[in-house]
């Protein structure tokens, strides 16, 4: 996947034409609330039952960087999406258009739990055009989450780990981004029954959360995003767990309006393109000063 370039007019004129008609941005979580629960199923586009994801170079892309972002999509979360999904033209401007990233190709998904959702994950496709803001809106905005403090990110950081080829890595030894924006602790442990149901791969046992992590950080650099207004944003466990798993890329986001203009300066500064002070003084280029605050604040706490 990865082909073709991103057009802010199309999507802009999609929103005009959905809004204009009263659709919803996410429109499969509308049609889906429509069913009964039981009917309740991840779309096939985002299905990640024996799928694997790839970020290739093309001709359109030459040195392909994949950028992947999770959403918890429990409880308040699935506001998250919404934010990301108004506002992915700036993203793509700021990495893009400021020079952050050469060829990113990014990719969406959804996180929930694996004990109690009917739709636990989902898994997009790496994009570069305009492909990637159809498969955000396919995301199911599921809301339940099991009510113990815990969602299934190892079973993600699994597929993540396990269930991704690109060539960021294969041909430059290159790691790719990968954001999970969450508010609760991992499970225990990534269960192996989790695994099967889900995946499809079949485990000789369960796996320890920090081991899966170690392999994932392996070929990704990996932020945890911790937004403000969530159910947990002050309590110390949840910061605690976190920190213990990814040090100073825990991250907590005072405004979750500023969830893409953190991940374009985390990129950009990754890519050695831009420091800190230079990425805040691009927010306020482009119109995003309130959403600079917060990142400043986000960032002077790594």
């Amino acid at each position: 996947m990865g082909y073709g370039h991103w057009d802010d007019d199309t999507y802009t004129a999609a929103r005009t034409y959905r809004r204009a008609r009263g659709l919803d941005d996410f429109g499969y979580t509308a049609d889906l609330r429509d069913l009964p629960s039981s009917a309740w199923a991840v779309h096939p586009s985002l299905d990640p039952k024996d799928a694997f994801r790839e970020s290739r170079d093309s001709d359109d892309h030459a040195h392909s960087l994949p950028i992947a972002v999770l959403f918890d999509v429990t409880g308040s979360m699935g506001r998250v999406p919404r934010v990301m999904q108004s506002k992915l033209g700036k993203l793509h401007g700021l990495l893009v258009d400021k020079g952050y990233a050469d060829d990113p190709q990014i990719l969406f998904g959804g996180i929930g739990d694996a004990d109690s959702d009917r739709v636990p994950l989902q898994i997009g496709q790496f994009e570069s055009d305009n492909r990637m803001d159809e498969q955000l809106r396919t995301i199911f905005l599921e809301g339940n989450g099991g009510g113990q403090k815990s969602e299934s990110y190892e079973l993600a950081a699994y597929f993540m780990a396990r269930h991704i080829a690109t060539d960021a890595w294969e041909k430059r030894q290159k790691k790719g981004y990968l954001f999970i924006i969450g508010d609760e602790l991992n499970k225990p442990r990534l269960a192996r029954r989790h695994v099967r149901a889900v995946i499809g791969d079949d485990l000789p046992q369960d796996v320890s959360v920090p081991s899966i992590y170690a392999t994932l950080e392996e070929r990704w650099h990996v932020t945890y995003i911790l937004p403000g207004g969530s159910s947990y944003y002050d309590h110390l466990d949840i910061e605690d767990h976190w920190q213990r798993l990814l040090g100073e890329r825990f991250v907590k986001l005072p405004d979750p309006a500023a969830v893409c203009e953190l991940i374009a300066l985390i990129v950009g500064v990754g890519e050695d393109r831009i420091d800190v002070r230079t990425g805040l003084a691009d927010l306020g280029d482009i119109g995003s000063g309130d959403e600079a605050a917060a990142v400043r604040k986000a960032l002077a706490t790594r």
